[in-house]
């Protein structure tokens, strides 16, 4: 089917915005105010929540900041440690806010979100490490938010659910036990060589290009050399050697998106590996599209089936 007719007018101003800067830092520096606003695109007025508090929680590089999003009532004894999108180099807390909000409404698990330190300042493996011990350190308080330490999931969407899906890798080895991951439209594959990388390269909000060029900060830094990280279990998840024991899987993707491929082939490894899985893939949607709840009626669907998901498996 084509793209939604409701995407259009964006994919159009998009086409059609001045070309980023040559210098990298300006590039990227452009890069993030331009994400912090796409994260209000669309995004309709806040849910009512019980509470939302901002903790600092301690880390390998320093304190993380991490959101805690507690539904009214307290919540069902579930919680879900969020990841934001943004290529690794951009996003953040408040531009997710009210993907995090949405959430937490309509699952009734409390979703901790973490502000983990940014690609190329902190590049492989700054971010995953950050994201484990927001991890360990959610699990370990989760009394104090009325959650159960057994009942916790991994959710994620774009170059956070590749940190996502990294982060129940490490977590199967290492802890703490997670009970499901979401992966939305997830960032698989370093090499950038999928079927729908080609066939989606431009013209849909994310290109090709830009995803090549992100892997190379996240993986290279400033210098974008990069080496044996790319081969790296933890970065380049598709290409992991051992995908069993990980938890139950839902991952969503949108049919005009240059990763819907890549992450459709990681849960196929994940099914391969005895994972219990369920894969979407929604039509007519570009990259993107979970933040535009006033724009697609697939973005509410997609929360839909998240809090699905984690009432079932959390």
């Amino acid at each position: 089917m084509p793209v939604h007719p409701a995407l259009q007018p964006f994919l159009d101003a998009t086409a059609g915005a001045p070309a980023p800067p040559v210098d990298p830092a300006e590039r990227i520096a452009t890069l993030r105010v331009g994400v912090s606003t796409f994260g209000r695109l669309g995004a309709g007025e806040p849910e009512t929540l019980q509470s939302v508090d901002d903790h600092a929680v301690a880390g390998p590089h320093g304190p993380i900041p991490v959101r805690v999003y507690t539904p009214v009532g307290g919540g069902n004894g579930s919680g879900a440690l969020y990841l934001h999108g943004g290529g690794w180099i951009s996003g953040s807390v408040d531009a997710w806010d009210s993907v995090c909000r949405r959430i937490a409404a309509a699952s009734g698990a409390v979703v901790a979100s973490v502000d983990y330190r940014l690609a190329p300042e902190y590049p492989f493996p700054a971010p995953l490490e950050e994201c484990h011990a927001a991890l360990t350190w959610f699990v370990a308080r989760a009394a104090d938010f009325g959650v159960d330490p057994g009942r916790v999931a991994v959710v994620g969407d774009s170059a956070g659910a590749n940190l996502g899906a990294a982060v129940a890798l490490t977590a199967r080895d290492a802890g703490p036990t997670l009970r499901a991951q979401v992966l939305v439209y997830p960032v698989t594959d370093a090499t950038c060589t999928s079927g729908s990388m080609a066939e989606n390269a431009q013209g849909y909000f994310l290109t090709a290009d830009a995803m090549r060029e992100m892997w190379a900060l996240y993986l290279g830094g400033w210098a974008r050399d990069v080496g044996p990280e790319a081969a790296d279990a933890r970065a380049s998840v598709l290409h992991a050697p051992d995908l069993t024991g990980l938890p139950p899987a839902l991952v969503l993707t949108a049919e005009f998106d240059p990763l819907r491929d890549e992450g459709e082939a990681f849960a196929a490894r994940l099914a391969d590996a005895d994972v219990p899985v369920v894969v979407h893939r929604f039509d007519g949607m570009i990259h993107g599209f979970l933040s535009m709840r006033e724009i697609v009626p697939a973005s509410d669907e997609a929360v839909g089936m998240i809090a699905a998901f984690l009432h079932d498996h959390v």
